[in-house]
């Protein structure tokens, strides 16, 4: 660890401290090397916008690096900060106190003195216990011990001295701080023991954010946030911001990708030391995205070596069966559970390579998931079979691959109605299984080294890599067969750099650098050659790579899956660097960061066909879907002809500086400025088009949007210790924070002409083995995005009152208000105008004209013309708002006691709430305001309790050592949005009228008791005329959907073998009490089965929604 030692005799505050040649000269060597790499990034970059503004900025960014290169408590990050002021038993102030505090597991001391005004700093320890030793001439030394500190957190701690000889000492024991007097943070620190053991489903250590106030167990349809086999969630959603929002720090370094804002990957959680939380109004040092900061420390070696070996068991034996998974199906026949093993295990090892100056700790994971998941599918009939003849040869040759019927199902179960002569008829069903497996192996290296009593470095190098199968990907419909689907490869890293170095008492700095990069393979299961099934796609279409996706119905799908092979390659390089500077009752921190984002895509698309049911909307039906496809007769045909690849690079630069200024002992102002220059994406080669709306044609995009230069960010708040005795504390914040854009919002345009052509055709005759022949009905739908597109930023807002209870326990309730501007929304600039309240079929740009400068070939003779289809535009015009109220009681361990326990009550409304991966489109793109209401993530309640217990049994070996563990969660359900599958001629979202108050139940077999006050908006029309249709009065996300309650309990037992080894046994179950927590109904309100629950939610953690159960053994060492 750095020491902030002091030169002897001299005053901290003199400036003559620097007069010695070698101090001049290694801070000058200091500022000459890091201005010279931070001139040249800058001037790397692709200036955009005025000349003055490029001028401003980098005389800005310069200044600003230019002190950082010499170098207020700065939160540091994945560190600690402590600081605080020396005093006599009067009050006054003790200078040139000397103060040394040591980490007791290393060993490592660090040293330094107190200024003219009594205070000290140290801006960045490494997080753990320490001994704090504070001695001066004439007074006795005191000495406080066991003093924690945390990842992240500023620790203020004022130590009183006696007046006596220096020899005697006087030793305290530390009592951890209860209440934050001197920050604005509202984040909220879950230590090393909860981190390691707390019960969690699936071990990933995003789930420990669902033990804090403001962040919600995610919505059924969440994106990023609901959690993948394997692997858990890449997402939260926290403090009413969008689920890409989150900046995930591993020792200062981001693991964000920088295509979706995705986390890239959650190393073991067994190398995580401590987790920290902001999402409210951090300070200036964070930046990069506007919701949330989480930093994870990793664990470091001690002097005595340290590890354990440990295996995770769990396997469907042990299970309950899901509520929807009857011991006995209908017809009394058994239902056996389908076939769930998985192993996780692993080993680590931490310890000296230099007693008291290097240490190093190892870890390797490994997951085996064997998995079977039941998938069902209607499937044509020996009869329908026997219907296909030679006259269609893509149908003969493909209908082998549907599997024979096993099931027989009603019609009813699939949609309303009956058969196109009038009569009911059965359907025959196909079930079976498909295999599910994840296999994924990670092994990471960390290396602590105090390089000199000035200068600490630090390295930390994790590599994961994983192979998963997802025998249901690819159809936007729940019914497939086996032999489809994807396998995902992925290889991802992480590395980080830190050096902290030690000016002097009231000086010092903290360098970074590092990288995070992922690695994803998308490859389709069935790599079918269509010329071998006698399909003839058109020219361009990617070769060999797999059958077209079908999708009949949406009862029966195969092949595809449509937008694969794909994959990427995404890279982003982080350096940064913040200096801490004491100034009498300033802590002044000044810094910059420099991200560079590298993005490789790969993107095919081998096509899909569609068999719609066909009839009047009130007696469609499956069947008509099913003959569709048995007579090769789609309905509409999609398919990217040539490849959407790219290579795109995303630069941005930050800086800030901030104050925490000691206005009174016991008032802490604390003041920030942030600035963010976030780029434009390029191409590599320049491939980007995009369709232009001023002109109607399609346009090179060579800058996709132009840059924002005006991401100013102020932060302000005080904290007040209103009695003076550090038991209570009034805090609260504003703060601008700015969202750095991803990729995914151009990765669109090298999908454009003349790089790639989409194709969409949905009228005239289309069939399988010959779609070419349709080429003449093409529609084009170009992607774009708005030239003045802006950077999000949210305004966040708070007020905080906190008071200790007891030595143990402390209360915190505060106000919390965020309001999110320039919200990314996509937008349909092409769908049909709605005139007179009537959706009408003139579209704003019907077709491409030839004199647009891209003009690709299918629109020149013999069509001259190419008819423009839906246009989807990335668009900022997204607004959202969130108030709420956070309870939060902390009980540290004591009696065997600890347990962490909050309440939130929210309120958050947006037009939408994804910024990829939205299930639902505008109901009119032309008034997206229209769709304002409550969030997809919106909860109103939310309460959490977790904790542990050690039992008080202290006698004999086998009775000695327990403990229990606990995470309960309980909210009430996130809105639901009914729509009708009606399609006016356009893709949007019709939502119904209603005529009435809707009722709901909170019965799985009907969520609405009323179900005739949801009407269609439109009115019947006798094909191929399309119906006449209007918005629905029912506003978006009026419903409130199935609650969710949750408990885990884990019980661990301690034994000890010898002094230094121990055995622990674990079990842990997840949803002890299964209580079935429900999905959302059936929200179609033309289909049979609407309202009707169908499925369980998903879990917080990996895999199931009934009572799990989990063995574990751990060998520590």
């Amino acid at each position: 660890m750095p020491t902030l030692a002091s030169e002897p005799g001299r005053s901290p505050g003199d400036s003559s401290r620097f007069d010695t040649p070698k101090a001049v000269h290694r801070a000058v060597n200091c500022a000459r090397v890091s201005i010279s790499t931070w001139r040249n990034s800058i001037m790397a970059i692709e200036w955009k916008g005025s000349s003055l503004a490029r001028k401003v900025f980098l005389r800005l960014f310069l200044l600003v690096m230019f002190l950082t290169a010499f170098g207020g408590a700065a939160l540091a990050q994945s560190s600690a900060a402590l600081g605080g002021t020396v005093t006599d038993a009067t009050g006054a102030v003790v200078p040139n106190a000397q103060v040394m505090v040591t980490n007791q597991a290393t060993g490592v001391a660090s040293a330094t003195q107190t200024d003219t005004t009594g205070a000290y700093l140290f801006p960045a320890l490494p997080i753990g216990i320490y001994r704090i030793e504070v001695s001066a001439s004439s007074f006795q030394t005191a000495v406080i011990s066991n003093l924690k500190l945390d990842v992240a957190t500023a620790l203020t701690r004022n130590i009183q001295l006696t007046v006596g000889p220096a020899t005697d000492k006087v030793v305290i024991l530390a009592e951890a701080a209860l209440v934050d007097t001197t920050t604005t943070s509202m984040g909220q620190v879950i230590n090393d023991k909860t981190v390691q053991e707390i019960p969690l489903n699936g071990r990933h250590f995003t789930d420990l954010s669902l033990l804090t106030p403001g962040t919600l167990t995610p919505p059924a349809n969440g994106f990023l946030s609901a959690p993948l086999r394997g692997q858990g969630s890449f997402g939260i959603n926290t403090a009413g911001q969008r689920e890409d929002t989150t900046n995930w720090l591993v020792n200062g370094i981001n693991l964000n990708d920088n295509v979706q804002n995705q986390l890239t990957f959650q190393p073991p959680i067994d190398t995580l030391a401590e987790y920290k939380i902001d999402n409210s109004a951090f300070p200036a040092e964070y930046g990069r995205n506007s919701g949330a900061i989480v930093n994870l420390a990793t664990r470091s070696g001690a002097n005595q070596y340290h590890g354990e070996l440990f295996e995770f068991f769990r396997n469907n034996d042990l299970d309950a069966r899901n509520f929807f998974n009857p011991a006995v199906t209908s017809n009394g026949t058994p239902n056996p559970q389908a076939p769930f093993k998985r192993n996780d295990f692993g080993v680590d090892l931490g310890g000296p390579i230099l007693k008291n100056k290097m240490f190093f700790f190892l870890a390797y994971e490994g997951l085996r998931q064997h998995q079977s998941l039941t998938v069902t599918s209607t499937v044509p009939s020996q009869d329908d079979r026997a219907t296909v003849t030679s006259a269609t040869p893509a149908i003969q040759t493909i209908i082998a691959l549907i599997p024979g019927a096993n099931t027989q199902q009603p019609v009813s179960a699939r949609t309303p109605g009956h058969d196109i002569d009038g009569q009911p008829n059965t359907f025959t069903g196909f079930t079976g299984g498909a295999l599910a497996n994840v296999a994924l192996n990670q092994g990471s290296a960390d290396i602590d080294f105090e390089l000199t009593q000035k200068d600490r470095l630090h390295g930390y190098y994790v590599i994961q890599k994983d192979l998963r199968q997802e025998p249901t990907a690819g159809g936007a419909i729940g019914a497939n067969i086996p032999g489809f689907g994807d396998t995902r490869s992925g290889l991802r890293h992480l590395m980080t750099f830190s050096e902290d170095h030690s000016f002097s008492s009231w000086l010092a700095n903290t360098v970074r650098l590092g990288f995070n990069r992922i690695h994803l393979t998308f490859t389709p299961n069935g790599l079918l050659d269509p010329v071998k099934f006698n399909i003839s796609m058109p020219a361009g279409a990617p070769v060999a790579s797999g059958l077209p996706f079908l999708n009949v119905g949406n009862a029966l799908g195969f092949g595809g899956p449509t937008n694969e092979p794909q994959g990427r390659g995404d890279t982003t390089a982080v350096l940064n660097d913040t200096l801490s500077w004491l100034r009498g009752r300033h802590s002044f921190a000044f810094g910059g960061e420099i991200r560079r984002a590298y993005n490789n895509n790969i993107a095919f698309n081998i096509g899909s066909f569609t068999f719609n049911q066909t009839g009047s909307a009130a007696n469609n039906n499956l069947k008509t879907a099913m003959q569709n496809f048995l007579s090769d007769s789609a309905s509409a045909f999609t398919v990217q002809l040539g490849s959407g690849n790219d290579k795109i690079l995303q630069p941005s630069y930050d800086a800030f500086l901030q104050d925490s200024f000691k206005w009174r002992p016991n008032f802490t102002v604390n003041l920030g400025l942030r600035y963010a220059w976030n780029s434009s994406p390029s191409e590599a080669a320049n491939h980007f088009s995009q369709f232009d709306p001023t002109t109607g044609t399609l346009v090179q995009a060579n800058q996709p949007y132009h840059t924002n230069n005006k991401n100013f960010q102020p932060r302000v708040g005080f904290a007040w210790d209103p009695f003076k005795n550090g038991k209570t504390s009034i805090r609260a914040a504003y703060a601008i924070l700015t969202q750095d854009p991803t990729t995914n919002i151009v990765v669109g345009l090298s999908g454009n002409p003349p790089y790639a052509i989409p194709i969409s055709i949905s009228s005239g005759v289309i069939r399988v083995e010959d779609p070419s022949a349709s080429l003449a009905s093409t529609s084009l739908g170009p992607a774009a995005i708005n030239q003045n597109f802006n950077d999000m930023y949210s305004q966040d807002w708070n007020l905080t009152i906190e008071r200790q209870l007891s030595s143990s326990m402390g209360l915190s309730i505060a106000y919390v208000g965020m309001k999110a501007t320039h919200l990314q929304l996509n937008q349909n600039i092409n769908q049909p105008l709605v005139t007179n309240g009537i959706y009408g079929s003139t579209r704003p740009f019907p077709t491409l004209p030839a004199s647009s400068p891209i003009l690709p070939s299918q629109c020149t003779a013999p069509h001259p013309l190419c008819s423009l289809g839906n246009i989807n535009q990335v668009n900022s015009g997204g607004n959202s708002n969130y108030n709420a109220l956070w309870a939060t009681i902390n009980k540290h361990l004591s009696h065997g006691l600890e347990l962490l326990g909050s309440y939130t009550y929210s309120k958050s409304l947006d037009y939408n709430s994804l910024s990829t991966g939205e299930t639902y489109i505008l109901e009119n793109a032309y008034n997206p305001r229209g769709d304002y209401g409550p969030s997809e993530f919106d909860v109103r309640h939310r309460f959490v309790l977790s904790g542990f217990y050690q039992l008080p049994f202290k006698a004999r070996r086998l009775v000695s050592g327990w403990q229990v563990g606990w995470v309960t969660q309980a909210q009430t359900g996130n809105p639901l949005n009914p729509t009708l599958a009606i399609n006016p001629g356009v893709s949007l979202t019709v939502r119904p009228d209603v005529t009435g108050p809707i009722h709901t139940t909170g019965n799985p077999a009907g969520w609405f008791s009323n179900k005739s006050v949801f009407v269609s908006p439109c009115a019947p029309a006798v094909p191929p005329a399309l119906p006449t249709c209007h918005p629905g009065n029912l506003s978006r996300d009026a419903v409130t959907g199935p609650n969710f309650i949750n408990t885990d309990i884990s019980v661990l037992k301690d034994t000890k073998l010898t002094e230094k080894v121990t055995v622990q046994f674990r079990t842990e179950m997840f949803d002890v009490f299964n209580h079935p927590n429900f999905g959302n109904p059936v929200l179609t309100t033309t289909n049979a089965v609407f309202g009707q629950v169908q499925s369980t939610r998903f879990p917080t953690g990996d895999f199931g929604s009934a009572r799990q159960i989990q063995f574990a053994l751990k060998l520590l060492f």
